[in-house]
């Protein structure tokens, strides 16, 4: 397929509301859809909503979304000429996209070495030092026993946080704050990144306390032009995994984010990545800042960066892919908010457990400026094999208070029966102190009772 011309017919190899984004941007850029789904999903909106849907397998993601082959076949069979990945499953896959390599279909996103310079944390942590991006003090590579452990924390200096260089989502990662807990911490980290990865090496970094975590959407095309989108604050978090966004961020001052955007530029052009991307910083209380990763995909949260400067951000990246130079945004267009809560089918009183099931009764939130990206619907089974995520609820405003007000209002009307859901949650955390005054950190619901705010907001 020769550049600059468009794709015919995509395959979407997801599911959930991720699969629906992407089918309604490909209808309206006069692309067709193909659908993929578990046995689980037949009766998934994404499979309704494309313009074709082949079954690809039983529910478990092994056997179905992580089966390489299957999706291949079936995008031979529906003559599809590119792959949208999505986020999660095979996203950021370097086997994958060099599948699709082989077979001849794009793969929308980036290509297999760019995925592999960025996947294991060690090599991109070496790639961002030589291109001169801000990294945070740490080993020199993997830890291979206690005693090189001990070494680096005691170059490094207490606190340390040991990672996995696999890792992602909390897994393999344990903060130690001094030298009695290091072989306890170290042992611990290896175990449960091996379980979890296949791969039981770890690293070092120095540990950042009271940190923020900021990302900066990006984009690079096939020519080596590069830009970035601004800056999402990820900080509410719990156990590593992101709960709400929202941009701009409010720790983030103009010659901050200018810094934090030419840094990430500076990530982009060093592998002269192709697709769009988030490259995301850990900032201190002192608003230094430090590489953290590169996620080589589109993200959950990209709503708030679309929200925030009315751009689309899939199809940016289908027009990256077919061979069209970027658009070249660098700065939010006018001084617009946007918050992302993330409604999860979990029980946020009881440890945030699952709670697959149907749903029993469903009314999404409407009105002016708010947006719900949501594949459930009132008869919907919400299976127990996949993430648990239902909905992004995502609100704009030409403030951060007005979009509070708003999300509140937004999700005192969002009515979703015969399944827990965290909603109260979102209720209880739009009502606290520390996050309406934007003086938040990663740190936020370590200290905020929110169980206690749940159940005071809502007397038995």
């Amino acid at each position: 397929m020769s550049t600059k011309t468009m794709f015919k017919k995509i395959l979407i190899a997801n599911r959930g509301e991720i699969a629906l984004r992407i089918i309604r941007t490909c209808k309206e850029m006069g692309i067709k859809t193909v659908a993929v789904y578990s046995t689980a999903d037949r009766d998934s909106l994404h499979v309704r909503f494309a313009d074709e849907a082949v079954c690809i397998g039983p529910p478990k993601s092994k056997d179905s979304y992580l089966n390489m082959q299957n999706i291949m076949a079936v995008a031979e069979l529906t003559n599809a000429d590119a792959i949208h990945p999505g986020y999660g499953f095979l996203a950021e896959n370097a086997e994958f996209s060099a599948l699709c390599q082989q077979y001849n279909i794009k793969f929308i996103g980036p290509r297999p070495e760019m995925i592999r310079s960025m996947g294991d944390k060690i090599t991109a942590k070496e790639t961002m030092i030589k291109a001169g991006v801000p990294c945070i003090p740490g080993s020199d590579g993997l830890i291979e026993d206690l005693a090189t452990a001990t070494k680096a924390a005691e170059k490094i200096g207490y606190p340390v946080i040991l990672k996995a260089t696999a890792g992602g989502g909390g897994k393999g990662m344990r903060i130690v704050r001094d030298k009695e807990g290091l072989e306890k911490a170290y042992n611990m980290a290896r175990t449960e990144a091996g379980a979890s990865f296949g791969n039981d090496g770890v690293y070092m970094e120095k540990f950042i306390e009271e940190p923020h975590h900021i990302e900066i959407q990006v984009a690079g095309d096939q020519y080596g032009e590069a830009c970035h989108l601004s800056e999402r604050d990820c900080s509410v978090q719990r156990r590593h995994q992101k709960l709400v966004e929202e941009a701009p961020s409010p720790f983030v001052d103009e010659a901050l984010r200018k810094k934090m955007g030419a840094a990430a530029v500076k990530a982009v052009q060093a592998i002269r990545y192709e697709s769009v991307g988030t490259v995301e910083f850990l900032v201190d209380k002192h608003k230094n800042f430090y590489f953290m990763e590169m996620n080589t995909r589109i993200q959950v949260e990209h709503p708030v960066t679309e929200e925030v400067m009315d751009f689309d951000l899939i199809k940016e990246q289908i027009t990256i892919a077919a061979g069209i130079p970027i658009s070249g945004m660098l700065y939010f267009p006018e001084k617009m908010h946007a918050i992302e809560c993330r409604v999860n089918a979990e029980d946020p009183l009881n440890n945030f457990a699952p709670s697959p099931g149907k749903i029993t009764a469903l009314h999404t939130p409407k009105g002016y400026g708010v947006r719900v990206d949501t594949h459930i619907y009132a008869g919907y089974t919400v299976p127990p094999f996949y993430d648990s995520l239902l909905a992004k609820v995502i609100c704009r405003a030409k403030s951060r208070e007005e979009c509070i007000v708003k999300m509140q209002r937004a999700l005192q009307e969002f009515i979703i029966e015969g399944v827990k859901t965290t909603i109260p949650f979102h209720l209880a955390l739009l009502e606290n102190e520390e996050f309406r005054s934007g003086k938040y950190d990663t740190g936020l619901l370590e200290r905020f009772d929110f169980v206690k705010a749940i159940k005071e907001g809502n007397p038995e």
